[in-house]
């Protein structure tokens, strides 16, 4: 497959580029938006919500900022190795990638099939390492950052027969972040967010006040700000924030 794009014209005066992976819906979406507000020129990634991404590039547009939507597969190699060559092709920069993709399907450990475990460890962990390695070049010229996009607890190893392969691939994930933050310091900067119990999640707990400490779910706001932080914060590098109100503090 390759690389589908659409585009507004590029602004000559643009001084910093951000990607986004997953960046058509949800919690991307919302990050492409607020960033955008930054005065970051976005490119939207996607794979299958053409519609949408096509959509906010040009909502962000209307607003005067720079936005293009890319299509490509992240769990694809070829595909990303394509999307980087579009964005050397029309930005030929890169300041920030945002690793946003997570495929998130809670089913009991007894019941995940081979091609389940595969599917989810090849987008949010293959895919994560494939879009670093191909953002390194452009961000080492910049001195960018990498944001990676974890979940709530990563830090903590414990049993979670729910969504065990998701698991697996943010604890890997925490693993590269901290590694590649290491290994191209002090060029770049690599750190993770972590989001818990957001309001628009598909398993939000029915009791929030026993479940989270500050007793409410997550805002994409409360995300965004921890994003924004870091965009800023020229001396943390390794580093994961959990934006979780408290959640799985004690490891459950």
């Amino acid at each position: 497959m390759s690389a589908r794009n659409s585009s507004t014209a590029v602004d000559s005066t643009l001084s910093r580029i951000a990607l986004v992976t997953g960046g058509s819906k949800r919690l991307g979406r919302h990050l492409a938006l607020a960033l955008s507000k930054a005065g970051y020129g976005v490119i939207i990634n996607y794979r299958s919500s053409q519609k949408q991404a096509e959509k906010l590039a040009e909502n962000i547009a209307k607003r005067g900022r720079y936005a293009r939507a890319v299509r490509a597969d992240v769990s694809d190699k070829v595909d990303v190795a394509t999307m980087f060559a579009s964005i050397e092709q029309h930005e030929a920069r890169l300041d920030l990638l945002i690793n946003n993709v997570g495929n998130y399907e809670p089913e009991h450990l007894r019941h995940v099939t081979p091609e389940d475990w595969d599917e989810c460890i090849q987008a949010n962990l293959n895919g994560s390492f494939y879009c670093c390695y191909h953002a390194r070049p452009l961000l080492e010229k910049t001195r960018g950052q990498i944001i990676n996009i974890g979940y709530a607890g990563v830090d903590a190893l414990v049993a979670n027969p729910w969504a065990t392969a998701y698991q697996v691939s943010k604890t890997g994930l925490l693993v590269l972040t901290k590694s590649l933050a290491e290994a191209l310091a002090p060029e770049v900067r690599v750190n993770m967010v972590s989001p818990g119990q957001l309001e628009n999640s598909i398993d939000l707990p029915d009791d929030l006040q026993r479940a989270i400490p500050l007793h409410r779910a997550g805002t994409l706001n409360d995300v965004a700000g921890a994003v924004e932080y870091l965009l800023e914060a020229d001396y943390v590098t390794g580093v994961n924030i959990d934006v979780a109100g408290g959640y799985r503090l004690g490891g459950n």
